[in-house]
């Protein structure tokens, strides 16, 4: 098996800098005599095995110096796509590895990638935002003893999402954290508006790049054995997402969904067709996302009104199923706030598509020596690039990037969505 952070496509740097860091934390725990647990492969204490993470980018035996490169804090940002949980899943896994290399054979690295470590913890929102009440329940859990002597590890994927009293908790703990607790965070940017300030100020920033799609393509025929021409079409397709180009090669439905979205710039003819256009966005998004959220509702629902004692026939049994409306009430509220979060995710997924189509009719209009997002459809936008020239293709481009943000704003989807569509018709 690869080590952990083979995952990471296409982000040298960062690798190499979560390396470093997990070498110096390693090095904390051996200045320290802060002993790991045996394993079945490994009886003895993990000091010797620490001492393989003094070999440091390239395999030279040097002294590292503890907590040197390693804080208790850190914020991975990048573009959708770029890997940021998949890089503080990894890191924690190197933090927990008995080698404190990121070996991915060891129990610390197993059990962290597979998500069933005691002292790593994940939080990632199933709404539109995280709480102050979670949040508080995680520090406080967070502020522990390690249960196997190495670290506590809290990561927050989407803290772009936390409220403000939520993000003031989080704000406490980082300003004063627990020992050997690390929080890992993973936002689009260190943005005002993505996290705040005096958070920012008190984490190491890893920043994550857009994976080329040659690398992207590389990584889907390498570990997933699609062909090289599917891989490398949906690689572009995917705009360096790789989570989306695995999708997109291997999904027929997918592939029909974005054929769908790419046939809209035809469409746009006049008023009405260009409001049945958004109508049929939105009803696709919508089916999209019941689909993705239906097994996991109906099994939660289910799981729920078991433990409420549903069929049940004791004589306790009727007073039970009475009081459970006010518990399965909270969890259809969850539920419609998770998939009021699918909808617009795959809302999002589709307009990225349809900015990729008007993305390159601009670079064609302008004669740019670039590659098309979208091969297949490269005809038809040179076709919409030559008829709207550059000044026409930027506005369409602007209008499709202008709806997103006004989503993200929590404006009304149908809204902005026929507002972007009337704006793609008029040019």
């Amino acid at each position: 098996m690869p080590d952990v952070f083979a995952e990471l496509v296409g982000q040298d740097d960062a690798v190499a800098t979560l390396r470093r860091a997990a070498a110096s934390a390693a090095a904390v725990l051996r200045a320290a005599h802060l002993p790991a647990p045996a394993t079945a492969d490994d009886p003895d204490d993990d000091l010797a095995a620490l001492a393989e993470a003094d070999e440091v980018d390239g395999g030279t035996a040097t002294t590292v110096d503890p907590g040197a490169g390693m804080t208790h804090a850190w914020i991975f940002t990048g573009p959708p796509g770029s890997g940021r949980s998949v890089a503080a899943r990894a890191f924690a896994a190197a933090l927990q590895c008995v080698h404190g290399t990121g070996c991915g054979t060891c129990p610390g690295c197993h059990t962290t990638l597979t998500g069933t470590h005691a002292d790593v913890r994940l939080v990632a929102p199933e709404g539109l935002s995280i709480g102050v009440g979670e949040m508080r329940a995680l520090v406080l859990r967070a502020a522990s003893t390690p249960s196997g002597g190495r670290w506590q590890v809290v990561i927050i994927e989407d803290a772009d999402r936390l409220t403000e009293a939520a993000g003031n908790a989080l704000l406490k703990a980082v300003e004063e954290p627990p020992p050997r607790t690390v929080f890992l965070l993973c936002a689009p940017s260190t943005h005002p508006e993505d996290v705040s300030v005096t958070i920012r100020s008190r984490c190491r920033v890893v920043p994550l790049r857009q994976p080329s799609a040659a690398a992207v393509a590389d990584v889907l025929v390498a570990r997933d054995g699609i062909a090289p021409d599917v891989a490398q079409w949906a690689a572009a397709a995917a705009q360096g997402h790789v989570g989306r180009a695995r999708r997109l090669a291997r999904d027929p439905e997918a592939r029909q969904r974005r054929d769908a979205v790419l046939a809209v710039p035809r469409r746009l003819t006049g008023v009405g067709t260009a409001l049945d256009a958004a109508s049929a966005l939105i009803e696709a998004a919508e089916a999209e996302a019941a689909a993705s959220v239906a097994e996991s509702d109906a099994a939660e629902r289910a799981a729920l009104q078991t433990a409420l004692g549903a069929g049940g026939t004791g004589r306790g049994a009727a007073g039970a199923t009475r009081g459970s409306a006010g518990q399965l009430k909270d969890l259809e509220k969850r539920q419609k706030s998770r998939a009021t979060r699918a909808q617009r995710d795959a809302l999002d997924r589709a307009l990225v598509d349809l900015a990729g189509f008007y993305r390159d009719a601009l670079t064609s209009a302008l004669r740019a020596p670039v590659a098309p997002v979208h091969t297949d459809t490269a005809a038809l936008a040179e076709a919409g690039g030559q008829k709207w020239a550059p000044e026409g293709a930027l506005r369409r481009l602007e209008a499709v990037l202008e709806c997103r943000a006004a989503i993200e704003a929590n404006v009304k989807p149908r809204i902005a969505v026929e507002a972007m569509m009337l704006s793609l018709w008029r040019g």
